[in-house]
């Protein structure tokens, strides 16, 4: 990971709150599952203290959930038992997923794509396509240029968005929709972008 994205830096994160850890399940999330977008082993990149993983676990859907914190994990698993839902939550590296190859028909990624610099970006991309299963699903919520300042994670652009998963992934639709933070300026701009693993 870059230095500025390390597993320390994150976990230094979640000594308090931090922006984007909501304590419920992004709209863009909930909207998505109501398609039926999601199904059958799920993997949530990135999930952070898990609500949106325990969203979809609720729902009935097999869901793994990783991040390279360990202090969002160990408060991810402490909701998962409040909350009697079975879900797998495990320390992970986005860029080098430790998960049975191929083994997901669904991923989704809540805000990490736009961490990473466009060599790690190239690494993650590799590292999903070998997670998720052909005729797989992805889906991809991240900041968009359209998002004014500078604070915060990089901003994409649509062109990004296809140019990193262009190899292994036919992209569905790129829509605009609203990344939820405890910012007091509140919601920001962003991509959902959903592909199909071919």
């Amino acid at each position: 990971m870059n230095e500025t994205h390390s597993p320390e830096s994150f976990d230094d994160a979640y000594r308090g709150i931090p922006p984007w850890d909501i304590g419920r399940p992004q709209r863009a999330v909930v909207r998505l599952a109501e398609t039926g977008f999601f199904r059958g082993r799920v993997l949530d990149i990135g999930c952070g203290t898990g609500d949106n993983a325990l969203f979809l676990a609720a729902g009935g859907l097999d869901v793994t959930g990783i991040d390279v914190s360990r202090r969002a994990i160990a408060t991810a698993r402490a909701k998962a038992d409040e909350q009697d839902l079975d879900v797998r939550f495990e320390v992970g590296d986005a860029l080098d997923l430790d998960v049975t190859p191929a083994g997901f028909e669904t991923a989704l990624d809540s805000g990490v794509f736009h961490v990473f610099s466009d060599t790690d970006r190239i690494r993650y991309c590799a590292a999903l396509e070998r997670a998720v299963r052909a005729g797989g699903r992805l889906a991809v919520i991240c900041f968009s240029e359209n998002e004014p300042g500078d604070w915060g994670p990089r901003r994409v652009t649509q062109d990004e968005l296809r140019a990193g998963f262009g190899a292994g992934w036919t992209i569905d639709a790129i829509t605009d929709v609203r990344f939820e933070t405890l910012r007091p300026d509140g919601d920001v701009s962003a991509w959902l972008m959903t592909a199909t693993r071919r």
